[in-house]
């Protein structure tokens, strides 16, 4: 009587071999791919905050331009005399050089030495001065900052002050920045019916629309488009 032979044979091998390599290879696929996506969703989160940041920022002093005070008369002691001109025309769009220029209250008292500071009774008398001035009795200052956005070698740059500031990066990666201005039909309506981005008459102005683009430089996601419409809340002259 033959003994029955025991162990496995070259082709049970072979085939253990290859079941094994198979569930390997899928483990590995599904890694892999839930690897890709955990990239892929950081750095769409690192994205929307970057757009999260700059344009709620900008649409914060957005809503505070033309806000120079108490009264509508202001008096232009600054240094310069530039006062009244950026009273003027507080919002304006570069198209050709994507500059976008606000002069906007410093919101909060926050935004370091303000370039202008209006200071006020409220009642008779509103005189704006250059830099930072401390209020006598009876009197309230308003600190009034120009702003400078530009677009250049796909960064969001910020400077602040008159002339040509120095400006320092808010953002990178970006493909893309537009703005366009809701227009009104006339002075007296309230809501915009048209859209430009070089409004004639600043007036008109009723709301502000900004487009940003932001890209991966590592391209492990789309390109995402972030849109935002902000109102103005104080009538430009």
């Amino acid at each position: 009587m033959k003994r029955q032979n025991r162990g496995f044979g070259l082709i049970e091998l072979l085939v253990a071999l290859a079941l094994g390599l198979i569930v390997v290879l899928g483990v590995v696929q599904i890694f892999i791919a839930a690897k890709n996506t955990y990239v892929s969703q950081n750095s769409a989160a690192a994205m929307q905050e970057d757009a999260r940041f700059v344009l709620s920022k900008m649409i914060q002093e957005i809503r505070m331009v033309g806000m120079f005070g108490c009264l509508g008369t202001i008096t232009d002691s600054s240094n310069a005399g530039d006062f009244n001109a950026a009273q003027i025309t507080p919002i304006n769009w570069d198209n050709a050089n994507l500059k976008l220029t606000l002069v906007t209250a410093d919101i909060g008292g926050g935004g370091g030495t303000p370039t202008w500071t209006v200071l006020s009774d409220c009642r008779n008398s509103a005189t704006a001065y250059t830099g930072l001035r401390s209020p006598a009795t009876g009197q309230i200052s308003f600190p009034v900052r120009r702003l400078i956005y530009s677009f250049s070698n796909n960064q969001i740059l910020m400077g602040t002050g008159s002339g040509n500031p120095a400006q320092q990066v808010l953002v990178n990666n970006v493909s893309a920045f537009n703005v366009t201005f809701g227009v009104a039909s006339s002075a007296t309506d309230v809501a915009a019916s048209t859209y430009s981005t070089n409004p004639g008459d600043p007036a008109l102005i009723r709301s502000v629309r900004l487009s940003l683009t932001l890209a991966d430089p590592n391209n492990r996601v789309r390109n995402q488009t972030f849109n935002v419409v902000a109102a103005l809340r104080n009538r430009l002259q």
